[in-house]
């Protein structure tokens, strides 16, 4: 089997590990040549990537594995590009969630005035990537985890309409089945047929079938236990607490409403009021993340350096004994690529007829089986009044903060967050992109009024 070269943009990010553990998983079945790690943050890069060179050395010494701030060196003759790059870095992460917080908004990465803005702020940096990798590597695929997906994906298909090898994908719809194989306790996330619509961070689960019992519809099943028991992530011992706080959200939608099996990222939307009680102005997840995972990741880092070996890592160990939804699902989501083998996910697509009484250029969330010539999505078809309703709303402000960013309107901008159903009222989305435009004068484009 030939051999390929792989890129991780965003290289010196702390799931890099997990991709790395992801790679030595699958080394028979995508086999490595080159690894590069590419980053804009040298110091940051230079940890990272002394420690994926131990690590590689450690698991897969016939791999070579380098690491660069320059994108001749990392794009050049690539097969693949693992993006996951974060403009602005944790810094302007904290202000997306403090500045909304302060005036009684949810602040979240993704989600409302949050990922507004983070989204304003990658869309720059995620064409101009994509600019790069294709001067270099014009038929390298692009498998994209950059945030807020929904938004960055939408704005890709713009600049880029008839690019065939970008793919935008989370690991939030694979994280929700591994909780459910938890919850569950007999069947394997793997045998999991996940039928699923919507856009990223704002979908549901219709009907999840169990291949290995002749495709025993095991939804209702799955709602009673949560209904019942509650509900967690697959790895809830090494999560943050407002990550528990988040999975039991489903709980109290599912009672609301039993439909469907909700996306974890709805209660933001659908539970604004009670979500945003839950939420401490002072710390937020970004200090959850910056004080947690941050600085353990590097520690560890620093402590593989200085022993010159990773075998016995506590890092590497751990992501080999469990299930890693961000660096396990990319990784065989190229393999599935690579090796023709028309596996099931739930990625990110033009809907294009797949919902018909939905726009077709919307960028939908739906079922696919992913082979050699990328994602063939399943048909869903009509959905109902109130699911099309919110599903129209929020692809609105994701079109119409996209249009902020591609003309510069301030107008847009002001629309957008207006229409978002975390804010809803037009003289607060004022305050809230004054104050973001002000925090992000480095980043924003100029929004002309």
């Amino acid at each position: 089997m030939k051999k390929i070269n792989v890129c991780i943009a965003g290289g010196a990010s702390t799931w890099t590990p997990g991709i790395l553990v992801g790679m030595i998983k699958k080394q028979n079945t995508f086999p490595i040549n080159r690894l590069i790690l590419f980053d804009n943050n040298p110091s940051r890069l230079e940890k990272m990537g002394e420690y994926a060179k131990i690590v590689m050395r450690d698991y897969m010494p016939d791999v070579e594995c380098l690491y660069t701030c320059d994108e001749e060196e990392a794009f050049r003759d690539v097969d693949y590009v693992f993006c996951q790059i974060r403009t602005g870095g944790f810094a302007m992460r904290e202000k997306d969630e403090k500045i909304p917080l302060q005036m009684g908004v949810i602040g979240q990465e993704t989600c409302g005035p949050g990922g507004f803005a983070y989204g304003l702020r990658s869309i720059k940096d995620m064409i101009e990537l994509v600019a790069k990798i294709r001067r270099y590597s014009p038929d390298a695929w692009i498998l994209n985890y950059t945030n807020p997906a929904a938004i960055v994906a939408v704005a890709l298909d713009r600049a880029y309409p008839d690019d065939k090898r970008i793919l935008n994908i989370c690991d939030q719809p694979l994280s929700l089945l591994l909780a459910y194989s938890r919850l569950l306790g007999d069947v394997d996330y793997k045998d999991m047929v996940p039928y699923y619509f919507g856009l990223n961070h704002f979908g549901w689960f219709t009907k999840i079938l169990d291949k290995s019992k002749n495709n025993e519809d095991i939804t209702g099943r799955i709602k009673n236990m949560i209904l019942n028991e509650g509900f967690a992530p697959a790895d809830k011992e090494q999560r943050d607490p407002s990550w528990l706080v988040t999975y039991q959200s489903v709980k109290d939608m599912l009672e609301l409403d039993p439909t469907y099996l909700p996306n974890t990222y709805l209660q933001y939307y659908l539970l604004p009021r009670q979500t945003v009680s839950h939420l401490n102005p002072e710390y937020t997840r970004a200090n959850e993340v910056m004080n947690g995972r941050e600085k353990r990741v590097f520690a560890e880092c620093d402590l593989v350096i200085r022993e010159n070996s990773s075998k016995g890592s506590a890092t590497i160990e751990q992501e080999f004994g469990k299930k890693d939804a961000h660096g396990d699902m990319i990784v065989e989501i190229a393999e599935a690529i690579l090796n023709d083998e028309n596996r099931y996910y739930v990625v990110i697509v033009k809907n294009d007829g797949i919902i018909d009484n939905l726009p077709k250029e919307a960028l939908v969330e739906v079922l696919c089986v992913l082979g050699k010539d990328g994602p063939k999505p399943f048909k869903v078809g009509e959905i109902g009044s109130y699911y099309k309703g919110l599903i129209e709303q929020q692809y609105a402000y994701e079109k119409l903060t996209v249009d902020a960013y591609f003309e510069g309107s301030y107008l847009k901008a002001l629309q957008a967050l207006t229409l978002n159903r975390t804010v809803g009222d037009q003289q607060l989305a004022k305050k809230l992109l004054d104050a973001l435009i002000e925090a992000n004068k480095d980043y924003f484009p100029e929004l002309k009024k």
